[in-house]
């Protein structure tokens, strides 16, 4: 519902500009790229954390069957750590604001991201010069993001095809490299580090 609200209130602000068009709104990350392919925007305004999409692969793909969109994707300064990974690839059609930041920031981005100029919120870019390196190989990453939506190991197994003795032992190194004692300090140090 919160989600819902949020997109509702962000799309009625943009709304409200003589230079901004809201042409499509959608709930889940599978919805963008056709939304995007179907009303071929100049913008997309992406939250990551949409249900059923992996951001940076939606970011691929609209930039890819869209070309001349770009998108603008809003971050959690405290989990920011997660979009450093292959930033330079992106700019200047992929630009990155606080999902915070104050409704003129973030309309200041919409229209500059249009002109093709590179987006990076002020505050992101403090974090990306002190954001550690994230220690999880990608398969840790997939068990942790199953672990931290609260899936037991044994459907953890299920959904990625493992074993349940290596979904453990994928949870044991993570639980290391966070030097955390519990699966839960583990999620949270990795969700404040902005690794997962």
């Amino acid at each position: 519902m919160q989600g819902e609200l949020t997109r509702a209130a962000m799309a009625a602000l943009l709304a409200q500009e003589d230079d901004i068009e809201v042409v499509a709104e959608s709930a889940q990350g599978t919805e963008v790229l056709a939304a995007a392919a179907r009303q071929r925007p100049d913008v997309v305004v992406l939250d990551p954390d949409l249900p059923a999409a992996d951001w940076r692969s939606l970011c691929a793909q609209v930039c890819s069957t869209v070309p001349d969109c770009r998108v603008l994707v809003l971050v959690d300064a405290q989990r920011s750590g997660r979009v450093w990974r292959g930033l330079p690839r992106w700019a200047p059609q992929v630009g990155f604001i606080v999902d915070q930041a104050p409704p003129a920031r973030l309309v200041e981005g919409i229209r500059r991201i249009s002109h093709g100029e590179q987006v990076l919120d002020p505050e992101l870019a403090v974090a990306a010069l002190i954001a550690l390196d994230n220690p999880f190989t990608l398969r840790e990453l997939e068990v942790l993001k199953l672990a931290a939506r609260g899936t037991p190991a044994s459907e953890i197994a299920g959904q990625l095809c493992l074993a349940i003795g290596t979904v453990r032992n994928h949870l044991s190194r993570i639980i290391t490299k966070t030097g955390a004692r519990t699966r839960i300090e583990a999620i949270r140090i990795a969700q404040d580090a902005g690794w997962l």
